[in-house]
């Protein structure tokens, strides 16, 4: 049984996870396909008895300020990414990004890439936690809107607590899809709901390609507050994050994806 829970932060960071390996058809993601059926990159699912494995995450500094998620996944080619977070400041990108991998044991493996070119720049690559993750995820967004990322509260606790405390419209936010996903996987993904596939948006980015994310409306507010319950889940071999939404985020990113 794959573990399914909350990620640790603390201890070392060096223990060997028990996440689920994601499978990626050949063709359906420029992250490619996964290395192959080795221990090393299948680590039994014994590695954490009792206690949850550290978050997977590392963070690049020094990044060419051309890079984008294709060039991050070739310079981590054989490793499982869920998520690439570029960071930018004042709507300028700052040269560092965060990168999310299948499981624990990848960080160690991504560790070994550090001060490794990317083009004609050596990369520095360094282990990471979910809360300075999340915190540059909030970072990102408050950027993007041009507010000061000074507060009162911790951004990343308040961040982090914001998902239970979030008013619900009836609309989720799904991140860390499959590239290959269609609204058939999403039906199952929630099948203790009604939904319909015209109530399923698949974002895309500029060039017309999958984002990972997707939109999901709900018949009413309380099935979407109750559908958070599937929050960092699987679908097919990947985790699967949830963020209460609204109908104006919804119809922006449409619009961008067009």
């Amino acid at each position: 049984m794959f573990y399914r829970g909350n990620y640790a932060d603390g201890g070392d960071g060096r223990e060997m996870g028990a996440k689920r390996q994601r499978v990626v058809e050949q063709g359906s993601s420029f992250y490619g396909t996964s290395p192959g059926p080795s221990f090393m990159y299948n680590p039994t699912p014994f590695g954490y008895v009792g206690q949850p494995p550290p978050f997977p995450v590392v963070k690049l500094r020094g990044l060419p300020f051309d890079c984008t998620e294709v060039h991050v996944a070739e310079f981590f080619h054989g490793l499982d990414i869920v998520d690439v977070l570029f960071v930018h400041k004042n709507g300028k990108f700052t040269g560092e990004a965060f990168c999310v991998f299948g499981y624990p044991l990848q960080v160690d493996f991504a560790l070994q890439r550090n001060r490794q070119n990317m083009g004609r720049r050596y990369v520095e690559v360094f282990r990471s936690k979910r809360q300075e993750y999340y915190k540059a995820i909030a970072g990102e967004v408050l950027d993007s809107r041009g507010a000061s990322p000074r507060r009162s509260v911790p951004i990343s606790k308040s961040y982090d607590e914001g998902k239970d405390t979030a008013e619900h419209t009836g609309i989720l936010r799904l991140r860390g899809l499959p590239f290959s996903a269609g609204k058939d996987d999403i039906i199952e993904f929630f099948k203790d709901f009604m939904l319909i596939e015209d109530s399923i948006h698949f974002t895309l980015n500029s060039e017309g390609r999958p984002t990972g994310e997707a939109f999901v409306e709900f018949a009413t507010a309380e099935d979407s507050k109750g559908a958070m319950a599937k929050d960092r889940m699987t679908l097919g071999s990947r985790y699967i994050e949830l963020f209460p939404s609204s109908h104006e985020e919804l119809d922006e990113a449409l619009l961008r994806g067009r």
